[in-house]
């Protein structure tokens, strides 16, 4: 089991919980729009520190994206298996061709 597999579990894990006992659990009480605005955020940051140059912050950006991700594909009932079985499905694709089918 990979770090973002573990991850993911955590955050299903938290999906109910009493919104006071973590972070996860208060983003779910908040809503999948709120799961989805805090990724949006979280996305515009990494992309400023990838504009800057700075590894550290980009790295730690990075961490907060597919952090919050995970949080905005569970409050959508989206499993990462899901996500991967889809990443198979293109593998082998060139993205031009892939990009093209989807038109």
């Amino acid at each position: 089991m990979t770090t973002l597999d573990r991850l993911a579990a955590t955050i299903a894990a938290r999906k109910g919980a009493d919104p006071d006992s973590s972070w996860t659990a208060k983003l779910f009480a908040k809503g999948p729009e709120k799961c989805a605005e805090k990724f949006g955020e979280e996305a515009i940051e990494a992309i400023i520190e990838a504009v800057k140059g700075d590894r550290a912050k980009l790295t730690s950006e990075a961490a907060d994206v597919l952090y919050h991700l995970l949080v905005m594909l569970a409050a959508r009932d989206v499993t990462l298996a899901e996500v991967y079985a889809e990443l198979e499905r293109r593998e082998g694709t060139s993205g031009i061709a892939e990009k093209a089918a989807r038109s």
